[in-house]
């Protein structure tokens, strides 16, 4: 940053609490608890840039926990380049450790980061992102705002390695017969096979999902962690290469060096998200989605971040226009074979978006945080490993992107093409009078503990026919959305080899599922959707090629069905809960906070709030 850009630069928003020559007396409350633990008047009254951290790092959210350590450098970097940096917490989401789901607190940390930047003196914003919704919780804030606003990921963890068994294999990678890959997350899924088949016992389960956590950071497959932080460096919000550095990595922190100067940098210019997001910058990433095998969580996240802008409208057709005829490229899991290491060392999203761009695919002319367009970002970057970043005219896997389903019982739902596997494919997809079109007897659960209940009762007769089905774990049903819809086959059919069913639910799946799951139905059971009416043993027709699932049911009957239906009443646990429930969009919408005011760049219309005393 140049003396020119300093000397032009607009007095900042936070010289309104802290250097307010018009009134003394607000001013003085404002600054004085701040020398209490050694910030000074020269520095807040100085003429600088107050750089807000917004920390998703603690014990409880232990995917970004390294954040806590991380935020020095990026300390070190404000400082540098001229900012005076405040690091403050952000309400926690952990994925795997917040019950019901953390997805009900994707709007309640959004909500709560809001009012922190409006309310307190803060002119840009570091996001700290990492573990799923972590990283959508931000940006939807900064977006609403329209403040400045960098994000910065945590990376994912190392490979995860596990001795290959005795059986003959003969191990999958450059460690030799020795040892082969293990992705956190996939691996649960994995596991819960080997433990149905009785492989594991309850020790044995902890320890071999042990196997997938060998350092500090987030998902090392192609979750929905790798998946958003990714696709937030394409949109054109992090600096070039951070998405996929590895949580231990040196580069890692040196990122966090980089982005604390850019970010300074960012509010002398006042560059802010809506200089850099459109609508075509949302297709960049709809299309990097389906190229990188990503995870079906993203459809829902992106769909919340379009909706914080003006101009900007993302819906379910964009997926399927723009998405699905898109080939899989990178060769992560649950996809594919690698993990997050070799990602980035093959390039990472930087090499990835290179490729794209140059065989049409993508926009490259989108701007970006560093001021550049996205083209230019990537001109020095190449692919080093074509085993992991295939071709595009050699794809791993052609038309990969998700198929958007429609139906006579549900308005939208999706599925994630580029996760069905040979065998799924063959006993489902392949029928010669009939391609990529299947029947199947629905066996329906209503949530995850009837279907934990049931799912081995033998009277229910499951077989390699029937699709299972969950409901009520929607964002008002459960509530929050639950990644559940991924269901095991029966135990006796899983001990025969069959370990995957075609399910069909109003909830999600984990991103690092490998489970070609119909999935996000809305509406849900939950406010009356169709998937409410369906018993066990009605048949159901998904058709990939006409992107339909119809239960075969007469339009009569499904009418007689509804005037007799009973819709349960939710029972909400906490304030929270009764408020998410009462406010939260279907997934097809992004499940957002719906509010009678539209809320979009705040700053321009309320730039700051009135004075607290």
């Amino acid at each position: 940053m140049n003396d020119s850009t300093k000397k032009t630069a607009p007095r900042f928003r936070s010289a309104r609490w802290f250097d307010d020559k018009a009134h003394a007396d607000h001013t003085a409350l404002y600054l004085e608890r701040y020398f209490n633990f050694g910030l000074t008047r020269e520095e807040l009254q100085s003429g600088k840039p107050i750089i807000g951290i917004a920390q998703t790092g603690s014990d409880l959210t232990p995917c970004n926990r390294h954040h806590k350590d991380l935020a020095q450098r990026v300390k070190d970097g404000i400082r540098d380049a001229g900012g005076v940096p405040m690091e403050f917490p952000v309400h926690p989401i952990f994925e795997q450790g917040r019950r019901p789901t953390a997805a009900l607190d994707r709007n309640l940390a959004t909500l709560g980061l809001i009012e922190i930047l409006h309310g307190y003196p803060v002119d840009a914003v570091v996001l700290t992102t990492g573990c799923d919704k972590t990283t959508p919780a931000t940006m939807m804030a900064a977006l609403q705002l329209d403040i400045p606003a960098i994000v910065y990921s945590g990376g994912p963890m190392l490979n995860g390695w596990k001795p290959v068994s005795c059986d003959g294999d003969t191990g999958d990678g450059e460690r030799g017969e020795l040892e082969e890959r293990v992705g956190s997350g996939t691996a649960i899924w994995q596991n819960r096979e080997r433990l149905a088949k009785g492989e594991l016992d309850y020790a044995g389960f902890m320890d071999a999902s042990a196997e997938s956590v060998p350092s500090v950071g987030h998902c090392n497959t192609m979750g929905t962690a790798l998946s958003m932080n990714a696709l937030a460096e394409v949109l054109g919000m992090s600096l070039p290469g951070c998405a996929a550095i590895p949580a231990p990595y040196k580069e890692r922190a040196q990122m966090g060096y980089y982005t604390g100067r850019r970010i300074v940098e960012m509010a002398f210019e006042n560059l802010k998200p809506s200089d850099i997001l459109t609508r075509q910058s949302f297709l960049n990433a709809v299309v990097a989605c389906s190229a990188l095998g990503g995870s079906t969580n993203a459809v829902v996240h992106l769909l919340a971040l379009s909706r914080g802008l003006e101009g900007v409208k993302l819906t379910m057709d964009d997926w399927q226009q723009y998405g699905e005829d898109i080939p899989l490229l990178v060769n992560c899991m649950p996809a594919g074979r690698y993990l997050g290491e070799e990602f980035y060392r093959a390039g990472g999203v930087p090499a990835l978006m290179k490729q794209l761009i140059e065989d049409g695919l993508i926009d490259g002319t989108q701007k970006t945080v560093t001021g550049h367009s996205l083209a230019h970002n990537c001109e020095h970057f190449s692919v080093r490993n074509r085993d992991v970043i295939f071709p595009t005219a050699q794809p791993l896997m052609e038309n990969a992107g998700f198929a958007i389903m429609r139906s006579n019982f549900f308005d939208s739902a999706l599925m994630k093409k580029s996760v069905i596997n040979p065998d799924f494919r063959k006993k489902y997809l392949q029928n010669p009078d009939h391609p990529n079109c299947f029947s199947a007897r629905a066996i329906v659960f209503e949530g995850p503990e009837d279907y934990r209940a049931r799912i081995d009762d033998p009277t229910l007769d499951i077989d390699e026919h029937c699709i299972l089905v969950v409901r009520n774990v929607g964002p008002v049903g459960y509530p929050g959305s639950a990644e559940v819809v991924n269901m095991l086959p029966p135990k006796r059919l899983v001990k025969q080899g069959i370990n995957c069913l075609p399910t069909l639910g109003d909830g999600r799946q984990s991103g690092t599922s490998g489970s070609p799951s119909i999935l996000h139905i809305s509406p849900e059971a939950a406010v009356g959707g169709g998937i409410a009416l369906l018993k066990t043993g009605d048949w159901i027709e998904v058709n990939l090629a006409t992107h339909r699932v119809d239960v075969k049911l007469s339009d009569e009957e499904l009418a007689e069905r509804r005037q007799q239906a009973h819709i349960p009443v939710p029972v909400n646990q906490t304030p929270w809960q009764e408020i998410y429930r009462n406010s939260v969009s279907p997934l097809d919408t992004g499940a957002v906070m719906e509010t009678e005011e539209e809320y979009v760049r705040i700053l321009d219309e309320h730039p700051v709030g009135r004075h607290s005393h």
